[in-house]
């Protein structure tokens, strides 16, 4: 299992809304050599962190199977966030597309490792990974630490974070189902 996080909060370079730059990701995403798209949450709407003038964003995690090297992979995801005009200026930025590879399987890569770190190695303290995450992969156990993502989250302050007004999806389709992928 392959765990992505996505987030927006500027238009895409066509200028499409930062919830349409999150669903072409998706699909983006979805068309990665040797991966499968399974399953996408809902769309949250959350406030920046840290906390700052930038506009909300919108988050949320996509589930993917298959196989791929970590290193590849981070490269692969890299070249989709500047396909959707990313540009790393300065950290905590606003940007018209954010993606994290979140963790692969039960699979550790800790420093001094080079990248990808995994499972990312903030994704604990970030209820924006963590509740769209309990969306797609409930059972799912961070592998260093060996709690839920809904027991990760449990231990967190309050973050701002309510599901957003537009969705990925119909409801009740997975993404596969929604894209016509079997």
């Amino acid at each position: 299992m392959i765990l992505i996080a996505f987030g927006a909060n500027l238009p895409g370079p066509d200028g499409c809304a930062a919830h349409e730059t999150c669903r072409r990701a998706i699909m983006a995403a979805g068309d990665l050599p040797g991966l499968r798209l399974e399953a996408v949450s809902r769309f949250y709407a959350t406030a920046p962190i840290p906390v700052s003038d930038q506009p909300p964003y919108i988050n949320g995690v996509m589930r993917l199977s298959g196989a791929a090297d970590p290193a590849r992979l981070l490269a692969d995801v890299l070249a989709v966030e500047s396909r959707f005009g990313r540009t790393r200026s300065v950290p905590n930025a606003p940007r018209s597309l954010d993606l994290d590879l979140i963790a692969m399987g039960d699979l550790v890569r800790q420093p001094p490792v080079p990248d990808p770190i995994l499972p990312h190695p903030r994704m604990q303290d970030r209820a924006f990974v963590l509740v769209p995450l309990i969306d797609v992969a409930p059972a799912w156990r961070h592998p260093v630490l060996g709690r839920t993502a809904a027991d990760l989250l449990a231990d967190l302050p309050d973050q701002a974070i309510e599901l957003a007004e537009i969705q990925p999806f119909r409801a009740g389709l997975d993404a596969s189902h929604a894209t016509g992928r079997t």
